[in-house]
């Protein structure tokens, strides 16, 4: 096949449209496996920044970036992916404001690839989505002007498997799910994964890669809504769910830690268990057990906001007027990542019911443009002696790193932790309350 021949003589140019956490690390794996990049998106603003070899992404450093500077080049201009031999879409699927698949990305990205598709092209998707998306959908678009998937053009789907910050684990060595359209499809999008990650793994079809990326967030989000649930219950028991976990663990089969939590974050678990209830509907079939855990892990943050009220009272002061100091609005530690975050509900739903709300977020110095959240416009205050003084709650939602917890602990009036943060780090103290 002449374009496998392209691929492994690292001649075949390859283009990834989306440029955010999930295509910026495999532009710069491409890169350094030796082919020639171009990144596509529509944000003027990131593509003039990595042209200027600028990272708006903070655990990916711009040195980074500027040591692919020969093999790199962003545009906004899509004519250009008429020139490549592999178009690899890493566009978002979000949820539209019933919980149902937004696919605007998808589809839109689609239509433009279409136009300027051209025989021997591989298309493969990575967006998560629900099974029939790509061999279905994106393949009736893709053949409008009568080019063929399978004979004309090859198309595929590999889920994308990003996790920001994770130290242990990068784009070369998360083995990469891949299914093809057609024999001929798998085998070249087989190639393409090959030259950058260490272990592909070719399933039977687009649906069934569709499917593993769900199925792998599901089971998180059952076990995380599992958790939260134990967690509300035992506290009423007044037994103390993070000293059971840890005990639980102990046990060398058949059991895997998950944590309670404020809520789900970032742009997968939150939102991908409902691309297969909607999905499910069409098959007459409703999936309870995801349901069900999507409705624990998305009341978790009023459970918290009841909790802060509830602590606010001991102290004879009501959540109208108080004011309430939150400790990260990432959806995870030591990212910069906003996306889908618990703590923008909290602040949302504290500010709805009158308090006065500040964040600190190391990582995050201004919080705004949130598509469900147009309310919310903050900066980053500083943590300061005064700043935690002043605040009648201090309410931990992301526990980074970089956080002084002593220091917090000896100028809180009062602290909820929702992460066991401070016991994490040796500190225990009257004032620390868990949620």
């Amino acid at each position: 096949m002449e374009l496998i021949g392209k691929i492994k003589s690292r001649k075949a140019r390859i283009g990834v449209i989306g440029l955010g956490y999930v295509g910026l690390p495999l532009v710069i794996e491409f890169c350094r496996a030796g082919f020639a990049v171009t990144g596509f998106d529509l944000d003027a603003r990131k593509v003039l920044m990595l042209r200027k070899g600028r990272s708006y992404i903070r655990h990916i450093p711009a040195e980074r970036i500027r040591e692919q500077s020969k093999r790199f080049t962003a545009t906004t201009d899509f004519s250009d992916l008429a020139k490549m031999e592999c178009i690899i879409l890493c566009v978002p699927t979000p949820l539209d404001k019933n919980r149902e698949p937004d696919m605007t990305y998808v589809f839109g990205t689609t239509r433009t690839v279409a136009q300027n598709l051209r025989r021997g092209q591989l298309i493969v998707l990575e967006s998560t989505t629900y099974p029939g998306t790509t061999d279905e959908e994106m393949r009736l678009i893709l053949e409008q002007k009568g080019l063929k998937a399978g004979r004309d053009f090859f198309l595929a789907y590999s889920p994308e498997r990003e996790d920001p910050n994770n130290k242990d684990f990068s784009v070369r060595t998360i083995p990469k799910v891949v299914g093809g359209y057609t024999k001929k499809c798998l085998a070249a999008a087989m190639a393409l994964y090959g030259s950058i990650v260490e272990n592909t793994v070719p399933v039977s079809s687009t649906k069934v890669a569709e499917a593993t990326k769900l199925l792998e967030n599901i089971y998180r989000s059952v076990n995380i809504a599992l958790v939260n649930e134990m967690k509300m219950l035992f506290e009423r028991m007044g037994i103390d769910i993070w000293e059971v976990i840890g005990a639980s663990k102990t046990k060398p089969f058949g059991f895997h830690a998950f944590y309670p939590g404020p809520g789900l974050g970032g742009h997968c678990i939150p939102i991908d268990p409902f691309y297969l209830t909607w999905k499910a509907r069409e098959y007459d079939f409703r999936t309870r057990f995801i349901e069900l855990a999507g409705e624990i892990n998305t009341s978790m943050p009023y459970y918290v906001v009841q909790k802060a009220e509830l602590i606010l009272n001991r102290f004879r002061k009501p959540l109208n007027g108080s004011r309430i100091l939150i400790l990260g609005v990432a959806y995870k530690k030591d990212v910069d990542d906003q996306r889908e975050s618990p703590a923008l509900r909290i602040i949302q739903l504290l500010k709805n019911q009158g308090a006065r709300v500040q964040y600190h977020d190391p990582h995050v110095p201004a919080c705004r443009g949130h598509r469900q959240y147009p309310d919310i416009a903050m900066r980053s205050v500083k943590l300061t002696k005064d700043a935690l003084k002043n605040a009648d709650l201090v309410l931990l939602v992301t526990d980074h790193a970089s956080f002084d917890y002593a220091f917090i602990e000896k100028y809180a009036k009062c602290i909820i932790d929702t992460r066991d943060a401070f016991r994490k780090n040796g500190i225990k103290s009257r004032k620390i309350f868990s949620s």
